[in-house]
């Protein structure tokens, strides 16, 4: 069972606490009263669901398939609804990988069981956002650059 508690702090800042022992301060966005001093419990979202697949797909790669990965960076882009409840319609996800002789195949079977098994952050915001997973591999041994498209979610070609 996961954990976590937030305390309020002041106005609309807070500090959450992880049921291990780690904390974050969360901040309100200056539209509504917020003074910008922490992320946003959305952007906290959206971080969160990065930090899910890039766990997976390091070891999915590395652990699973033998792949060599020396370098992972996720880009994290969020489009949100105009009416309440706000949420994700749409994400962009764009991985940036380095490492030595990998297979393509293997890079973007390792992307598509992340996103559609293993990262339970992307399987609840496919629901209601088309999850776009653009990638690239620059194999550092050979000199070549893979690149990649899933599209998944609502009414994605993945789905």
């Amino acid at each position: 069972m996961l954990q976590s508690r937030v305390r309020w702090v002041e106005g609309k800042q807070f500090v959450a606490e992880s049921g291990s022992g780690h904390a974050i301060v969360v901040d309100a966005s200056p539209g509504i009263g917020g003074r910008n001093t922490g992320p946003t419990p959305m952007e906290l979202l959206l971080m969160g669901t990065a930090g899910c697949t890039a766990v997976d797909v390091v070891f999915i790669l590395g652990d699973r398939m033998h792949q060599e990965i020396n370098g992972m960076e996720v880009q994290a882009e969020a489009d949100r609804a105009d009416t309440e409840p706000k949420v994700f319609t749409a994400v962009r996800l764009r991985y940036r990988m380095t490492g030595r002789n990998a297979k393509p195949s293997q890079v973007e079977r390792a992307l598509k069981l992340s996103l559609t098994k293993y990262c339970s952050a992307s399987a609840m915001i496919e629901h209601t956002a088309q999850v776009t997973a653009t990638w690239e591999f620059v194999d550092e041994a050979l000199g070549e650059t893979y690149t990649g498209e899933l599209v998944l979610g609502p009414h994605g070609a993945d789905a």
